[in-house]
């Protein structure tokens, strides 16, 4: 029997985003977790913080809030001990240690994190890029992107492409449909960028037909049909190992956040590494020649990094 589902009340006085993002992350290492996550975002004032303190005490929540006016954060203590309600102070504590390492007063200034600036506009130009080059829509955008995700229809391309974009990367994205070839693009950028992605045979088909259904299709098409997708499986995995710098992520079970942080993991290593060995000899980590789709050098393919996905595909 299943329990009821918890609820955890996130409090900022910002936007909110950088304490449910913690949250988020401390989630996953409870995969049975059933989660209520409420939002108030940009609470600046003390009858607001006790409205919401109140309503976190009648549902019986846990309390995480990032505030960094002291006085506010002190209010928040008292009531939440008043209330006997568990709070999870997030911000406060890093706060004074900083204060005392760097010998600094504090600004005390809500939302600096998402004040206008140059990597607020950088992130939104990532948005924007990743938006119009969804499903393949663009090719000829791929020289432009920081990173290429490929992979048959739902294994999460374009949730993890909003993802990554929000980081302020650009990401584009190509689906690998049957019979179609890959546009000739994709084999002409660098081969460092792109990461593939598959997934499970039952755990797609599940996901496929639920997608069917929610667009009132009920018939049965190759779309959902096991020998079909399966085919279309065999055919991605043919197309990964031909080119073996692509590293292959299966997202079979896993969360946006957690193949995001596998991708962002391997995209710095390579970068770092690129960085060390730039001065060590010329063309290294360069893709194929244009025209060569998949043209991989038995030097190429011996230095071919790869991702520990954890799991493997059905």
């Amino acid at each position: 029997m299943r329990s009821d589902p918890k609820t955890i009340f996130v409090l900022s006085d910002g936007t909110g985003e950088t304490a449910e993002k913690v949250v988020r992350a401390a989630l996953l290492q409870f995969r049975d977790a059933r989660v209520n996550l409420k939002m108030w975002s940009r609470v600046r004032d003390d009858e607001e913080i006790r409205d919401v303190v109140d309503r976190a005490a009648a549902a019986g929540a846990l309390l995480v809030f990032t505030v960094v006016n002291a006085a506010q954060r002190d209010l928040l203590h008292r009531l939440a001990t008043e209330k006997g309600l568990d709070a999870v102070d997030l911000i406060g504590a890093l706060i004074g240690k900083m204060q005392a390492y760097l010998n600094q007063q504090p600004t005390m200034t809500p939302g600096l994190m998402h004040s206008i600036s140059e990597e607020y506009f950088r992130r939104i130009e990532a948005i924007e890029f990743s938006v119009k080059n969804d499903d393949g829509r663009e090719p000829r955008s791929l020289p432009m992107a920081d990173l290429v995700l490929v992979g048959v229809s739902r294994t999460s391309k374009t949730p993890l492409s909003m993802y990554l974009a929000q980081k302020g990367l650009r990401v584009a994205n190509v689906p690998l449909v049957p019979d179609v070839p890959p546009p000739a693009e994709l084999f002409q950028i660098d081969q460092d960028r792109i990461f593939a992605l598959t997934i499970g045979i039952r755990p797609l088909l599940k996901i496929r037909r639920e997608r069917l259904r929610a667009m009132g299709v009920n018939r049965e098409t190759s779309y959902v049909l096991r020998e079909a997708v399966a085919r279309e499986l065999r055919a991605a995995r043919d197309l990964f190992d031909r080119n073996p710098r692509w590293p292959v992520i299966d997202v079979t079970g896993r969360a946006v956040e957690e193949t995001a942080a596998l991708i962002l993991d391997a995209h710095f290593k390579r970068r770092h590494a690129a960085a060390a060995g730039a001065g060590v000899g010329a063309g290294a980590g360069a893709g194929p020649a244009p025209g060569t789709p998949g043209g991989m050098g038995p030097a190429a393919a011996a230095d071919a990094d790869s991702v520990d996905t954890g799991s493997g595909t059905s």
